[in-house]
This record gives structure tokens, C-alpha cells and sequence, in this order.
């Protein structure tokens, strides 16, 4: 197990940042302050998030701990494997890579949205 912290906003994460979550602020507060600490955006996921708030976009791809992972081939196969774009983009971000060989955790206020999936959750409604 790796000591870095990799986290993925889901499309509802990024909707609750910009409506003042305070674990979804903590977590990107984390990630641009604290060494090891790695706070991802899936294109899709934010798109999904801009449609349902307005803005959303711009200001996480603004944020300097976060990083917006593109729609890479991989990522554009993994697609049809959910019901949504944003849902499929988040899951495949979260599977172990070369550079994140334990995953990430998907951080979500719909925690149930995950259940079967082979992905580790953060819910922010706590």
C-alpha cells in the first residue's frame, strides 16, 4: 500500500464543492496543501456537474489540487460498462494504474450509486 492519498470526485462530489460541502472543501483544501495528497476531476464526471450546476467546471479545473483527467482511450471503452458517462469516467479513473497501483476512492454524496461496484467510497453527507 502506497502512503499517497488518491481521491476521485464523482459528478455529485463536484455539484456538493461548489455548493460548500465542508468534507468536499477539506478534501480540496487536502489535496493542494498536504504532499501525497492527489484530488482528481473526470472530464465527463465534470461535464455532468457543469450541466447540473452551471460553473462547476470552470471553477474545479481552476483549482490547483485538482487534476482533470481527459477522456483518453481507455477511459472512452470503459463508457459503455455504466448507466452514465460521468458514472463510467469516475470508475475507470478509480482503478489501479502504474501511478496509483492501489486505485483511488471515489468520494460521492450518492454513496449507493456505488454499491457492486469494484471501487472504494467516501460519502460526503456525513
Amino acid at each position: 500500500m502506497s502512503d499517497a492519498l488518491h481521491i476521485v470526485l464523482d459528478d455529485t462530489a463536484m455539484i456538493a464543492a461548489g455548493q460548500g460541502n465542508v468534507l468536499a472543501s477539506r478534501l480540496i483544501h487536502r489535496a493542494h496543501a498536504e504532499p501525497g495528497w492527489y484530488l482528481y476531476a473526470p472530464t465527463c464526471a465534470l461535464v455532468e456537474a457543469d450541466r447540473a450546476r452551471p460553473g462547476t467546471a470552470e471553477h474545479l479545473a481552476a483549482l490547483p489540487g485538482v487534476t482533470v483527467l481527459d477522456l483518453d482511450l481507455p477511459a472512452a471503452l470503459a463508457l459503455a460498462g455504466q448507466e452514465t458517462w460521468a458514472a463510467a469516467h469516475s470508475h475507470h479513473a478509480a482503478q489501479p494504474t502504474p501511478d496509483r497501483p492501489d486505485g483511488a476512492i471515489v468520494a460521492t454524496m450518492s454513496p449507493k450509486r456505488w454499491y457492486g461496484e469494484t471501487v472504494r467510497v467516501l460519502d460526503l453527507n456525513a
